[in-house]
């Protein structure tokens, strides 16, 4: 017989605590390894925690709920041949699991050896792997239960009031908002874009496009590079403030926001002068699946130099977007609508977009920051001059 620890695992230096969420097994359960025991919350994703072997989960030390830090000891496994072998879940039989099932069931890390199959002869069905899905989703969203089943709903009268915790994240997010307003000089700049030549390009080649990289071509891609673009003329809304002094990054780390269950994660596209359209397309659409189930990695939110939030996605028309610390500023896109526009002294109908960028006082000026906005515009309007890096 052998007792393994189950330890919390190492979080990054800027992580000084983490919840345990729920534990998907109790005391008793045999386990497999590489099976899921428990989801772990820190203020910037939440962890699976995976059993390194195969046994009996004989103790749980920490329960739902529980702060824990890096290396603690929350639950133990007796682990011994006959014990590993007594307990491994029955496979079903290859026969029970048609090839597309197989093949949804591995997408979505579900083991069908653990799935009562409900068609003819107990095979297993993709109705019985989307269950298992809506399932696991379920059990990954401890807000909406937090909602149902905490105390205080007043039994009577007609003002019901209910009092529920903050997640990590969600006080992680307050934390950093608030920080941003405190520590900088924030002011917001305007500007108006005509999507219509975007529109018409990606139009034109979005079937092609898709075809040749398997990736749909959205706009978000035209957004990043032009943000870079206007960056490299830039730099000073590239840099961050440390102290007394200011750093000019070398790089272009762009921030992508997108709103999750959880709350707001901002991961980061690494190098992003240096990826074509179709490898930006496939990081967001990448990230945006990844933050849905929450299995964003650490290293993906740490960082970023500038950072893009989209609330058009939501029907937001104008907003003032918050610089994400340290930062210095961040462009607002929001929704595109036909407006009634005057060009050459003419009213015309154009897909008009707002755009916003909230920046730093402190260090990058007005000038600098309207004409920041305004290169992103001709950018946009002129997408030529992005494909063509002028």
């Amino acid at each position: 017989m052998s007792i393994i620890e189950v330890k919390v695992p190492q979080l990054s230096e800027s992580v000084s605590e983490a919840t345990l969420l729920n534990w998907h097994k109790q005391a008793g359960d045999a386990v497999t390894e590489g099976e899921n025991l428990i989801d772990i919350e820190t203020d910037k994703v939440v962890l699976e925690l995976p059993a390194i072997k195969s046994g009996v989960l004989t103790r749980i030390i920490k329960g739902d709920g529980e702060k824990v830090s890096s290396e603690e000891v929350i639950a133990q496994i007796e682990t011994s041949a006959a014990t590993a072998q007594t307990t491994k879940p029955k496979p079903a039989a290859a026969s029970a699991v048609p090839p597309s099932v197989r093949k949804l069931a591995r997408e979505n890390n579900i083991d069908p050896g653990n799935l009562r199959g409900s068609g003819r002869g107990g095979r297993v069905t993709k109705e019985d792997v989307l269950s298992a899905m809506q399932q696991v989703a379920q059990a990954k969203a401890p807000d909406n239960e937090a909602m149902q089943s905490v105390p205080g709903i007043a039994p009577s009268g007609h003002r019901p009031e209910q009092r529920v915790a903050m997640t990590r994240i969600r006080q992680r997010i307050a934390e950093r908002l608030l920080q941003s307003q405190q520590n900088a000089a924030i002011l917001t700049t305007f500007n108006e874009v005509n999507m219509q030549p975007v529109m018409d390009l990606r139009n034109k080649y979005k079937d092609a496009f898709e075809k040749k990289h398997g990736i749909k071509l959205g706009f978000s891609s035209f957004f990043v590079k032009a943000s870079v673009l206007a960056l490299q003329k830039f730099p000073i809304v590239n840099a961050s403030v440390d102290g007394s002094d200011i750093i000019y990054h070398g790089y272009f780390d762009i921030g992508m926001a997108i709103g999750s269950e959880r709350g707001l994660v901002v991961p980061i596209i690494r190098d992003a002068d240096k990826l074509s359209f179709a490898e930006i397309e496939k990081q967001i659409a990448d990230f945006g699946a990844r933050a849905k189930v929450g299995k964003l990695t650490m290293e993906e939110l740490s960082g970023g130099t500038f950072s893009i939030s989209n609330g058009g996605v939501f029907g937001s028309m104008l907003s003032t977007p918050i610089i994400n610390p340290p930062q210095s500023a961040i462009l607002g896109i929001h929704a595109t609508r036909e407006r009634a526009v005057v060009e050459n002294g003419q009213i015309v109908i154009r897909p008009m977009n707002y755009l916003a960028v909230s920046y730093d006082h402190r260090i990058i000026d007005g000038r600098e920051a309207v004409q920041f906005l305004s290169t992103i515009k001709e950018a946009l309007e002129y997408p030529g001059r992005v494909l063509l890096d002028l």
